[in-house]
């Protein structure tokens, strides 16, 4: 950068103000960018000592260096490489807009640079590995079937738990038929007692046979 270059962006340094709105710092809603004041009886705008400055013609820059950046060179926002080319590396420098992905913008910085212009948001990207990545995805899934199997296991208890049940409603089952069995036999003794009385019966049908020979 030329020593003029240097000198006429000190005298913007020194000649710039800070233009802030009127009720800046009173009221949390407002910025602090300037707003012209436009009421009748606005101390800004009728220039009331510690009110602030209006933008006026002695605040400007010189010509030389108006829109400068403060490096010494002119910026032109860049989004590909098209725009790379007619720049002049003394004068002009490179700014990557914000829109340009990361894997877009480290071809836009190399290209740059190997055209010899400053980049003035140059930016690291950190190359993404990708078979960590891999073997990442891979673990968690061998855990999960680790865990797949002890859920098995514990299907399989509750079917053995469920076996005794069965055994034990198969038992009781067995109990009441042969509770039923005596049942029966009991209601079979009745009937032999009641055949033997019928015998008894025949011999008098004998007696009076004889009677009637006589």
């Amino acid at each position: 950068m030329a020593t003029e270059v240097k000198r006429l962006i000190q005298v913007r340094v020194d000649k710039g103000a800070s233009f802030k709105r009127d009720g800046y710092g009173k009221k949390r809603q407002l910025s602090d960018s300037w707003r012209k004041p436009r009421g009748q009886h606005n101390k800004q705008r009728e220039q009331k000592k510690a009110k602030g400055a209006l933008p006026k013609p002695g605040y400007g820059s010189p010509i030389a260096v108006r829109g400068m950046h403060p490096s010494g060179f002119f910026e032109v926002l860049v989004s590909s490489a098209k725009d790379l080319e007619g720049m002049d590396p003394k004068t002009q420098a490179v700014r990557i807009s914000g829109t340009v992905g990361d894997r877009k913008r480290v071809a836009l910085q190399d290209a740059a640079l190997a055209a010899g212009l400053k980049v003035l948001n140059a930016r690291t990207v950190k190359a993404k590995a990708a078979a960590p990545v891999k073997k990442a995805a891979t673990k968690p899934a061998a855990k999960t079937e680790e865990k797949k199997a002890p859920a098995k296991k514990a299907a399989a208890k509750t079917e053995e738990k469920k076996a005794p049940a069965k055994k034990a409603a198969a038992k009781p089952a067995a109990k009441t038929e042969e509770k039923k069995a005596p049942a029966k036999k009991a209601a079979d003794k009745p009937k032999a007692e009641k055949t033997p009385e019928a015998k008894p019966a025949a011999k008098k049908t004998v007696k009076s046979g004889v009677k009637k020979n006589e």
